[in-house]
């Protein structure tokens, strides 16, 4: 079975030359400017499964406006529709190993609930984990492949355990029952060894071997580190982790199962991700973090000497997968200028093949800007990452205003990936600086733990002094700086509007914090394991932290608001709850500050339907150009409408 793992990846952004300077000025570059439909018209594909008998591929994608599931022809031809939600998204886990069976999975609108679902050649669909108010997870396919693992917090809404189910009758077994907030990482092959892992704090983790013959279970790592299963080798003799042990960033390590001898197998100069073999173990993929980019290798497992992938130029190879026999292999490829898109590969006879073309074809890709990695000093010295999108109309005679783009998490990252959003609004004259502040992924563990019981504070100047940053660009109109982001980004927003409210201009809040009381109160059941640890890094608000924790929330502190604000919000969102856009909303707008609220009933945490990220993103361009390029300025005294803009 191969290794239960998610990984998230998170948006990233742009660059561009600056022009020469000359005596006389040089006319800007005619650059298109385009529509958020045209933008949003950009397909988004996800997944990749083999067919049994390597003919076609199972995807989902966006392209009905909301995600469904298709097939298509390994060598390219026409997407075939499988589902028709009109509702909820549908994802695809994959084909049956046999025969042509399809897995998928999908919540309600965007609750987090995840069911599975079986739908059969002749389009008849059955909910395999019909179980109210359950999360069901799907963890790979058994060896023999009559059955399938899954995860599900039936029996106790807080803990995962383990199921296997029987794929001729659809019969659930109990494999492993999760009474002491572990979590499930890996199983051999053989099924007599299961991976387990504990959340210490958001960094740190504990790996545990447990023989299921023997009910022995063994820690694997001794001190304390982060450690992250990778799963089990084909023969069951070895088991793979990554670990910071003694070390700034992850590297591979190789545990004997029968000897407990450890061996470091590869490290680089960035976190590995992960690493995973192949389904007859000829290949192994390790998957490096480097500087906010992916970099994928592909291993001769016998000999770990890379092999050569194929050459993609200035786009990088974002993610791959193999079929069963170890012949094909399905690559999406992508830039921060480009959005991903589908290829396969022939080991055999080198062909590759390209399945899909995602960029809208009215987009010229020339219009479009190209990430840039920078680096400046924050307040106290400590050197912060950043991704840079500078527009191409941007120059010394002709300076655009700005936004600092801060990332979800806490702990997250922003990557040199391709957004619809960020491209938008660079398209339309915006900077957007996305500041890996202090407490980011990626950048090594002491980098990561900087922020933590210091939220709001140092992370915060992290951003501000990116806001300097950008105004000594010669490019950038340094009175014209506002400040976005999603999630813990939103409360950076917030935080930022609040507590440095002569910094920033504007700010744009998605479904973002603004009390941590709240939030850390509320987070969902099924989030039991991490919980203690989130509490360790943010405070426990049932503890003297809670003092620190109203301190540091904008809700309390709403009088000090004085820049315009647009807030977006999905009612569903498990994580966010609504209430926390409802009240800042309310707590601003007391201020006779503009106030825009965009919310949107059928949406969780984040915006998936084409419909209403279209009807999101338009709202935030709009705002900017009022507010920030002051393009449709209001008169004076004028306040514009504050009721929700939007309920779908």
């Amino acid at each position: 079975m191969k290794k239960i793992v998610v990984l998230f990846m998170i948006g990233a952004f742009l660059s561009c030359k600056n022009e020469p300077k000359e005596s006389v000025a040089k006319k800007a570059p005619e650059i298109t400017q385009y529509t958020i439909e045209q933008f949003m018209d950009n397909e988004a594909v996800g997944n990749g499964s083999f067919a049994p008998d390597n003919s076609k591929l199972l995807v989902h994608s966006n392209r009905s406006g909301i995600y469904n599931l298709y097939e298509i022809p390994v060598k390219g031809g026409e997407f075939k529709p499988l589902t028709q939600s009109d509702s909820s998204s549908i994802f695809a886990i994959s084909y049956f190993p046999n025969d042509e069976r399809i897995l998928f999975s999908s919540d309600g609108n965007g609750d987090e609930l995840d069911h599975i679902y079986l739908r059969d050649p002749n389009g008849n669909i059955t909910d395999l984990t019909p179980f109210d108010g359950a999360k069901s997870n799907f963890y790979g396919w058994s060896d023999d492949k009559t059955k399938f693992y899954y995860g599900s917090n039936k029996r106790d809404s807080r803990y995962f355990d383990v199921y296997e189910m029987n794929i001729e009758d659809f019969s659930s077994e109990l494999f492993y029952q999760n009474n002491d907030g572990l979590n499930l990482n890996s199983i051999s092959n053989n099924e007599k060894h299961i991976a387990l892992s504990k959340s210490l704090n958001t960094n740190d983790s504990d790996l545990f071997i447990v023989n299921r013959e023997t009910n022995k279970k063994v820690k694997v790592n001794e001190n304390l580190s982060g450690n992250s299963a990778q799963g089990f080798s084909i023969d069951n003799n070895t088991f793979y982790y990554t670990t910071d042990d003694g070390a700034e960033f992850a590297y591979l390590m190789a545990y004997n199962l029968e000897t407990g001898e450890k061996t470091k197998v590869l490290e680089k100069n960035w976190d590995i991700w992960g690493s995973s073999f192949t389904e007859r173990g000829k290949y192994m993929t390790v998957f490096v973090n480097e500087d906010g980019k992916n970099t994928i290798e592909v291993l001769d497992a016998s000999t770990m000497n890379p092999i050569e992938l194929p050459d993609f130029e200035d786009k990088s190879i974002t993610s791959v997968s193999f079929s069963e026999d170890e012949n094909w292999m399905r690559m999406y490829v992508g830039g921060s200028n480009a959005p991903s898109d589908l290829y396969t590969y022939n080991f055999e006879t080198k062909e590759q093949h390209k399945l899909t073309n995602v960029l809208n074809k009215e987009i010229n890709p020339d219009d479009l800007v190209t990430a840039k990695v920078i680096r400046f000093k924050s307040f106290d010295g400590v050197e912060i990452p950043a991704i840079y999108y500078l527009p191409h109309q941007a120059s010394e005679t002709n300076k655009v205003p700005a936004m600092v783009w801060v990332h979800g998490g806490p702990g997250g990252q922003s990557r040199q990936n391709f957004s619809s959003l960020i491209q938008y609004m660079v398209n339309h004259g915006y900077a957007v600086l996305a500041v890996n502040n202090r407490g980011s992924s990626g950048y090594g563990k002491t980098f990561y733990k900087m922020d933590d019981l210091n939220h709001g504070e140092k992370d915060l100047q992290d951003c501000v002094e990116g806001k300097n940053w950008l105004a000594t660009q010669p490019e950038i109109d340094g009175d014209k700086i506002g400040i976005i982001g999603g999630s813990y980004g939103g409360y950076m927003t917030m935080a930022a509007l609040t507590y440095t409210p002569e910094e920033f201009d504007v700010g744009v809040n998605i479904f973002g914090v603004t009390n941590w009381l709240r939030t850390l109160k509320s987070i969902p059941p099924y989030w039991e394991s991490f919980r203690e640890s989130l509490y360790l890094e943010l405070g426990d608000p049932y503890s003297a932290d809670s003092v620190r924790l109203k301190r540091i929330s904008p809700l309390f502190h709403t009088d000090k608001v004085t820049k315009p604000l647009i807030v977006l919000q999905g009612s569903q969102d498990p994580r966010v709850l609504q209430v926390e856009s409802d009240e800042i909303v309310e707590g601003v707008r007391a201020n006779g500050v503009p106030v825009k609220y965009v919310l949107f009933e059928d949406e969780g945490h984040g915006f998936v339907k084409k419909e209403n990220q279209i009807e999101a993103y338009s709202s935030i361009l709009k705002f900017l150009d009022t507010y920030l390029k002051e393009v449709n300025k209001p008169v004076d005294g004028e306040i514009p409408d504050t009721e929700i803009e939007a309920e779908k």
